[in-house]
C-alpha cells in the first residue's frame, strides 16, 4: 500500500465556486475541485495554493482549513491510501484556465447546487458542503472579503 497526501481548495469568487473538468484518455471524464500531491518540504496551505494556480490559473487566498477526505485507488500492482486537505479560498476574480497538460480541458465559476451536481466524487461533493456552510456564516458575520478571519 503506497500512502499520498495532497491538498486542494473550495475556491469562491462572489458566491460562485471554481470546478474543473478533467478528462484524460477516455479513462477519466469529471468535474473536480483543484487539488494536488504535496512536495518535499512543502506546508500544506503552500500546496493548496500551489495547485489551485497551476490547475486553474486562479489566485486565491486561503480563508480557513475545512478538513480532509481520504479514498483508495488501485493502479497497477499496487494500492493507493490518499488523504487529501482541503482549505476555503477566495478568488481575485472570475479568471481561471484549466492546465492542460494535466488534462483539464475547461473550469469555471458556478452556483453552490450546479457545482455540487458536476462534481464526479462523493467525497468532494461533503467538502463542498462543509466549505460552503462555513462561507455562508463569515457572509452572515460580515466577514467575508474583509481579510479579518482568525
Amino acid at each position: 500500500m503506497i500512502e499520498a497526501v495532497s491538498c486542494g481548495g473550495v475556491v469562491i469568487y462572489r458566491g460562485k465556486i471554481l470546478t474543473l473538468y478533467k478528462s484524460y484518455k477516455n479513462k477519466y471524464d469529471g468535474w473536480v475541485l483543484p487539488k494536488g500531491t504535496v512536495e518535499a518540504g512543502e506546508e500544506y496551505k503552500e500546496t493548496a495554493l500551489r495547485e489551485v494556480a497551476e490547475e486553474s490559473g486562479v489566485h486565491a487566498s486561503i480563508i480557513k482549513y475545512v478538513g480532509k477526505s481520504q479514498y483508495t485507488f488501485s493502479i497497477p500492482d499496487d494500492v493507493v491510501e490518499k488523504e487529501v486537505h482541503w482549505y476555503l479560498m477566495m478568488a481575485n476574480s472570475y479568471y481561471s484556465k484549466p492546465q492542460r497538460e494535466e488534462y483539464f480541458v475547461d473550469s469555471g465559476y458556478y452556483k453552490f447546487h450546479e457545482a455540487y451536481h458536476l462534481l464526479k466524487f462523493s467525497n468532494e461533493r461533503q467538502i463542498l458542503e462543509m466549505a460552503y456552510q462555513q462561507y455562508l456564516e463569515l457572509r452572515r458575520a460580515n466577514l467575508w472579503g474583509t481579510r479579518k478571519y482568525f
